[in-house]
């Protein structure tokens, strides 16, 4: 398994707050850091350099995309203001928790043009699995909108320049919170299917205001929305037995996996109630597929045990058994609500319509 890094990801500053908003608050002695920060991705780097995952591992240099690239996926004008924003010479906030600063346009060409140079290695046939390892993440991005931390969306960057290359795309999103940005990008587009599992949480702004419903589900989009809470076993049965199934039926032969740890039961974002095992077990399913297949970062944000999650889900993709135990899972995984929410999800796929 091939993983892809460049350093220029690292230069995004998302300053400090009151955990994302920003500001000073006056009952804080220190305030608290951005949760998308640089110190949770070298984290994920270290673990996997210094893991016993490691040998199953090669590392190679990502690249600056061009704005040619990045236009696959975004407007002129989105990409106009962004890079106004980014050279504004401070930091500006483009919507409540997602801020661009002096370092972010590089940052945004890293983490674009190194899930760029992850998709060349597969479709090149030099790898059959690759894995962005980059930020900012970029699932909530839309055609015209950032979101939710999120800039450029490399995830749907990769599915359209395999589309473009005559792919069958499936974009699968595990990140706790619904892609709705990979959503948009793919609504009207033939020849990719966008799935999220994730928690539901409904619209929650002007640059976000999409359900992650399964109403908003159809023949190419498929949205699992599982109950707060829902743990390991939920997960393990909408990958078998609504997204594997709808990914085959699809006839792909390209994956593009939105990669996300903030379903973690100790992530503060998400408290999903997954754990590493859980994380395994979804990295065994996607090896199932035996599909090429490129993975972009995405969240986790409490970066100890995201990295624990994350070395588990490579153990997971590349078959390696289990190779470091979890200290710290100890939540029961309760199957009381995954009937239903699985219901209204099949429900949903079955076309455009309330559930």
């Amino acid at each position: 398994m091939e993983f892809f890094w460049h350093d220029a990801c690292l230069g995004h500053d998302t300053g400090t707050g009151l955990w994302e908003l920003p500001g000073d608050r006056a009952w804080l002695d220190e305030a608290e850091p951005h949760p998308e920060n640089a110190a949770r991705l070298s984290t994920f780097r270290h673990a996997l350099l210094h893991g016993p995952v490691a040998p199953h591992l090669t590392w190679s240099e990502g690249r600056f995309a061009t704005e040619e690239e990045l236009a696959r996926v975004h407007t002129d004008a989105y990409l106009s203001s962004l890079y106004k924003a980014c050279h504004a010479g401070g930091k500006v906030s483009l919507e409540t928790n997602t801020v661009v600063g002096p370092g972010s346009w590089d940052a945004i060409r890293a983490a674009a043009g190194t899930a760029l140079a992850a998709y060349e290695a597969v479709a090149a046939g030099r790898t059959r699995l690759a894995y962005a390892l980059v930020r900012p993440p970029g699932h909530h991005a839309q055609r015209g909108l950032p979101d939710g931390y999120c800039l450029v969306n490399n995830a749907a960057l990769v599915a359209e320049t395999a589309r473009r290359a005559g792919h069958r795309v499936a974009v699968l999103d595990w990140d706790v919170h619904h892609g709705n940005g990979t959503q948009d990008v793919f609504r009207d587009v033939d020849g990719v299917l966008t799935c999220s599992v994730h928690m539901r949480h409904g619209p929650w702004g002007a640059n976000h205001v999409q359900t992650g419903g399964p109403e908003e589900s159809g023949p190419g989009n498929l949205n699992v929305e599982l109950s707060l809470g829902a743990g390991d076993t939920a997960y393990r049965r909408a990958l078998e037995e609504l997204v594997l199934p709808a990914i085959r039926e699809h006839g792909t032969d390209f994956l593009v996996c939105a990669s996300g740890f903030d379903g973690s039961a100790f992530d503060p974002n998400g408290r999903h109630n997954l754990t590493a095992a859980g994380y395994r077990h979804i990295g065994r399913e996607v090896a199932t597929l035996d599909l090429p297949t490129v993975l972009t970062q995405e969240g986790g944000y409490l970066r100890g045990y995201a990295a624990l999650c994350l070395h588990a889900l490579v153990e997971g993709l590349v078959g390696a058994g289990v190779l470091l135990d979890d200290p710290l899972a100890y939540l029961p995984d309760e199957d009381r609500l995954v009937d239903r929410d699985l219901a209204r999800a099949a429900s949903g796929r079955a076309g455009p319509g309330p559930a």
